[in-house]
């Protein structure tokens, strides 16, 4: 068995005037950090939180495959307690009272199903903390989402 324990922060951002969003995640293995960023374009926020954490759960799934534990670190209450709400989306079909496709249905299906992995755990962090001596690497992770966001959005102004 395996001992490698892997530490994933994620974030998500969207500029919601303009639809135009960004995730991003830092993957601390051993010694190493991996980032992984990118833009969407007609997007939410909450969808850009999914994207972060799915993207960052398959790539270790496809470069570390025999990992021993993966901890998700978010300030998404939307991504965090989707683990209490997953019985009632699963048995409703991601449909609403309404009779509507609930938003992001198929991001969250595929996150459920990750969800169901015994080894991988999910710690909820407070949003938006100041720096202290401690590396914080959910405030790097969302300085990095949140320039992604500006830089989109600052490009799109320009063409306007």
């Amino acid at each position: 068995m395996n001992n490698l324990n892997i530490e994933i922060y994620t974030d998500g951002s969207c500029h919601t005037q303009l639809k135009i969003g960004a995730w991003a995640t830092i993957i601390l293995i051993d010694n190493q950090k991996i980032i992984l960023k990118d833009k969407e374009l007609e997007t939410t926020h909450n969808r850009m939180e999914l994207l972060a954490v799915i993207n960052s759960i398959k790539h270790v799934l496809k470069n570390y495959p025999d990992f021993n534990l993966l901890k998700i670190y978010s300030d998404s209450q939307y991504v965090v307690n989707l683990n209490n709400r997953k019985e009632k989306l699963l048995t409703n079909k991601f449909i609403t009272k309404k009779g509507k496709e609930l938003n992001n249905a198929d991001l969250l299906a595929e996150l459920i199903k990750f969800m169901k992995m015994p080894n991988i755990e999910f710690v909820k962090v407070k949003a938006h903390q100041k720096q202290t001596e401690i590396e914080n690497i959910n405030i790097e992770v969302d300085k990095i989402v949140r320039q992604i966001v500006r830089d989109a959005v600052n490009e799109f102004n320009s063409k306007q």
